[in-house]
């Protein structure tokens, strides 16, 4: 008889213990956001892709599927609330140039109003296409379009957003183009005030 209320004993401290653990990823899922920097590269779609594949991978549990499809459903709305997805897109300021003696003027309001519109189209595909990712994957996602030098303006929306980790592609430039264009990943390395994941891309 001792033995066996032994084993009763040991049987629920260790529900008890594993309740526990549950409670804490479920604290982590509620907290967690990613944020993953979106640009006109393939790389950047190829770090949302991990990222979403990765980093969220809700499964239903055993009482899930014995309840059936409902259940099942239900559990992955919940899920969807423990995380989510913000999207960052910016758009670089234009740098125009007036020739000092050309009798075409570049920096008409006409152009720069033409430009301004063509930015603001590129960037609203580029986000739509995002979303619709995180929308196949069931993973809630807003989306951020902001205006000026990409890297600095990532790292600023770290800042304000806080995010549980900052996922950007990597582009693996050669060595002459970072030294003259320099490097998103590695600036948002050295100055984003959170966790970094640097995606390298597909081989």
């Amino acid at each position: 008889m001792e033995t066996t209320t032994y084993r009763s004993e040991g049987e629920a401290g260790e529900g008890m213990r594993m309740q526990q653990e549950q409670a804490m990823v479920e604290v982590e899922k509620k907290q967690m956001k990613v944020m993953v920097a979106i640009d006109e590269s393939e790389e950047s779609f190829h770090a949302l892709k991990w990222a979403l594949d990765h980093l969220f991978f809700f499964m239903p549990s055993s009482s899930s599927s014995a309840g059936g499809v409902a259940a099942a459903e239900a559990e992955l709305t919940q899920n969807q609330e423990h995380g989510m997805v913000i999207l960052v897109h910016v758009q670089q300021p234009f740098h125009y140039y007036i020739a000092p003696a050309g009798p075409v003027d570049y920096a008409t309001p006409l152009v720069l109003e033409s430009v301004r519109k063509s930015q603001e189209e590129n960037s609203t595909i580029l986000m739509a296409r995002a979303l619709k990712l995180c929308k196949e994957r069931q993973v809630r996602a807003e989306a951020m379009i902001l205006n000026g030098e990409p890297k600095e303006m990532i790292c600023e929306a770290t800042e304000q957003i806080n995010p549980t980790i900052l996922v950007v592609g990597s582009r693996c430039l050669s060595k002459i183009k970072r030294a003259f264009l320099g490097s998103v990943s590695d600036y948002c390395a050295h100055h984003a005030k959170c966790p970094i994941l640097i995606v390298k891309p597909q081989k």
